[in-house]
């Protein structure tokens, strides 16, 4: 018989695997970072500072303030027990999942050698180049690896054709990360950055596909096909064949949920809390709201980053975080870290419909804790949005008129 679950019972079981609803630790160091890490699976990274880089946030949207060094140090020293690949999209991973990726990898190498015509195929003397520079002085950046007669911008984002070969040889796995500095990417060979046993260990697709759902249906506690596939960026055509493999062998239970136009799946470990209790604001690409329709169907919450909206034509901002309060996201507050004058500006702030202002009585603590963890005095509230009025009020603020052309400004 299949189990029947509330809409209100899914989301305490979704917040609850992602890390949410538990006591904060006394002090957080490498085994609390760690912790999360696991629990995630992965912290997807973005170069968008406007705010704070993005796999800082859901540190602390789960722990509160935290040194961002001790996570500097934990994942992107040479040492590290963590690596980068395109996991859902790039993201940090714990580098004994390497090998499960090793099937796209493949599948990268294959769909490049199926186009004869490619830059891959037209500059494989300089791929051979950098190649051989990693292979005498590496671990190297990019910028390490270039010289004085450094060719032009072309392609993908316009990168140097070091660059571009750097990064095709990351996608099919001759290239790995073996950390950062200044957020500017190292590359190694996989023989200079990944232990022996892991490089020489061997995972069939199929395998790794199913171990690679199991970890996102941990991660999910609870979720459709959908939710369990994108985790991971798999088809869902082997995807669904994993979720058979893991139902037959006890992993996950075949469950139906309140409100949900699709079949889903419960994780055999996945608590089912009673309450959750908290109060964060949430990157655009946490885990609870990186899948937009999830969202939707979880939270009731439509929600669409707005970066590459023109300014004027944008309806919340430019970069807005949704806010958790408990099991519900309330609103949406679009912040900007002004380092120069030590300021948290929050350009935008919104309710979600038929939510009470009131909530900024507890958005504002977090809001305080905030500006104190990226080592700013100030807090300023833009008059624009459902919820600036009273945030403003809350925070002893006043408000101030809004600046379109300030917006893009990072």
């Amino acid at each position: 018989m299949v189990r029947q679950i509330s809409a209100a019972a899914a989301r305490r079981i979704a917040l609850a695997a992602q890390g949410f609803g538990r006591a904060r630790p006394a002090a957080i160091g490498t085994r609390q970072l760690n912790d999360v890490v696991s629990r995630l699976g992965l912290l997807q990274l973005d170069s968008v500072n406007v705010f704070e880089r993005s796999h800082y946030v859901p540190m602390f949207a789960r722990l509160g303030s935290f040194d961002k060094a001790n996570l500097d140090r934990l994942t992107f020293a040479r040492r590290s027990e963590y690596t980068e690949y395109w996991a859902h999209e790039a993201a940090l991973i714990p580098l004994a999942d390497w090998p499960l990726f090793r099937w796209r990898m493949e599948a990268y190498r294959d769909y490049y050698a199926s186009r004869p015509g490619s830059w891959m195929h037209s500059n494989e003397r300089h791929i051979s180049w950098v190649r051989e520079e990693l292979r005498a002085k590496g671990p190297l950046a990019a910028s390490q690896i270039e010289d004085d007669s450094r060719k032009g911008a072309s392609g993908w984002w316009e990168w140097s054709d070091t660059k571009h070969a750097l990064e095709y040889l990351f996608r099919i796995g001759e290239v790995v990360s073996a950390g950062r500095t200044r957020f500017e990417r190292t590359y190694a060979l996989p023989e200079q950055k990944i232990p022996t046993a892991l490089l020489s260990e061997s995972v069939g697709a199929d395998e790794a596909v199913r171990r690679l759902n199991e970890k996102s249906a941990r991660a999910h506690g609870i979720g459709s096909l959908r939710d369990l596939a994108d985790y991971y960026r798999i088809k869902q055509g082997p995807a669904k064949v994993a979720v058979q493999s893991l139902v037959d062998e006890g992993a996950l239970v075949p469950v139906t949920v309140e409100g949900w136009k699709v079949p889903g799946w419960l994780h055999r470990d996945a608590r089912i809390p009673r309450r959750i209790e908290t109060t964060a604001l949430l990157s655009p690409f946490d885990p609870v709201v990186w899948e937009r329709d999830r969202a939707l169907r979880m939270f009731g919450f439509h929600y669409r980053i707005e970066i590459y909206t023109p300014a004027p034509k944008r309806q919340f901002g430019y970069y807005s975080l949704p806010v958790l309060i408990d099991e519900h996201i309330v609103g949406r507050i679009d912040l900007k870290s002004d380092r120069q004058n030590k300021v948290l500006r929050v350009q935008s702030a919104w309710l979600e419909d038929g939510v009470s202002p009131s909530v900024a009585e507890r958005i504002a603590p977090v809001l305080r804790e905030t500006a104190s963890w990226q080592g700013l005095n100030a807090i300023a509230v833009t008059n624009w949005g459902t919820l600036a009025s009273a945030l403003a009020v809350e925070l002893g603020v006043p408000l101030s008129e809004r600046d379109v052309a300030e917006k893009d400004a990072l």
